[in-house]
């Protein structure tokens, strides 16, 4: 590993000023980053520890639209157990707790999770061709061993997929994220977050060199009752997804009144599922009617040699994942 400089900030404006300086990374939880670091797929000259700020509260917001804070520096174990959190967003909890293992889930950060990067094993391995950790040495996934990778949004540069669980659940519950930076204070639609692969796969997120992300805020909604989080994956601890479904249903009189979906391990984003959605609205909860709404998902879809079998499984999980938020199954 590459000796670096370990500094830690008094406050915000500290964290933006360090990290506007090329070579600069944040640290907080380190779960992620630390490995990139061992492995020598990214090598900062300073790392910024930010774990003493004041961003772990967790908070409720009233307005026109109430809203939940969490802090970027919150814990997911902290998050995933928060009794407000549990009540009002199970889908949040429920994703929390299928990521990674409890020990990570102590460490690791909201923030954090947000910002970790694809677990693809090109990608890790710095003997082998990728565009997203050396731009233009060509993406060895395309024509290797693909089974994990993408089927939704790839382009030419790269087909690796986004791990987290978290943030599937937050891009279905329609969650913004809080930055700051030189500019001051901005807020991006958490669907908007992360980028998919084009023509430039090193940039994972649409936030600044030079930003802080502080909160992640998520309004209200009638999604409670009927919210599920299934993930698909070789082993039942400590894997990440092959498929995962984030559903939330809005179910009034027999009739599904609003619907949230959203998909990992299928893409280089959390895949919102849109189009699946409205096919849901106004429809009864029937096993039917979640299958059409699964085939409309699959829309576009592009499997590789070994992957294949996500065109299968994805429908699939998608269909059973609206069955359990309905109480169907």
């Amino acid at each position: 590993m590459k000796q670096f400089q370990y500094v830690k900030a008094s406050s915000n404006a500290a964290v933006i000023s360090a990290i506007s300086k090329p070579g600069t990374k944040i640290i907080a939880g380190g779960t992620n980053l630390v490995d990139l670091m061992k492995r020598g797929v990214t090598a900062p000259d300073r790392l910024v520890d930010i774990t003493h700020l004041p961003m772990k509260e967790i908070s409720e917001t009233m307005g026109n639209v109430m809203t939940m804070s969490i802090g970027a520096l919150a814990l997911n174990s902290v998050v995933a157990e928060h009794p407000r959190v549990k009540e009002m967003f199970p889908l949040l909890s429920m994703a929390l707790h299928a990521g990674a293992s409890p020990q990570l889930r102590n460490m690791a950060t909201v923030g954090g999770n947000m910002m970790q990067r694809t677990r693809c094993t090109y990608f890790y391995d710095t003997a082998m061709p990728c565009n997203k950790r050396e731009p233009g040495t060509g993406c060895g996934a395309l024509g290797g061993i693909n089974r994990m990778h993408a089927i939704f949004g790839t382009s030419e540069k790269c087909i690796a997929v986004h791990p987290s669980d978290m943030c599937v659940a937050l891009a279905a519950l329609d969650a913004k994220v809080e930055v700051s930076g030189p500019k001051g204070t901005r807020y991006i639609m958490f669907t908007d977050f992360h980028r998919l692969p084009g023509l430039t796969p090193q940039f994972d997120n649409t936030v600044a060199s030079n930003e802080l992300i502080t909160r992640v805020i998520i309004p209200t909604n009638n999604f409670a009752k009927h919210s599920y989080y299934l993930k698909v994956r070789d082993r039942q601890s400590y894997a990440f997804a092959l498929v995962s479904v984030a559903a939330a249903l809005d179910i009034e009189g027999g009739v599904i009144k609003d619907a949230r979906l959203a998909m990992g391990g299928v893409a280089h984003k959390p895949w919102r599922l849109f189009d699946a959605e409205k096919a849901l609205i106004g429809k009864k909860p029937t096993e039917e009617n979640f299958a059409h709404a699964a085939r409309v998902a699959m829309q576009g879809a592009k499997a590789y040699k070994y992957n294949a079998f996500k065109l299968k499984l994805a429908p699939a999980t998608i269909t059973e994942a609206l069955k359990q938020a309905s109480g169907l199954a």
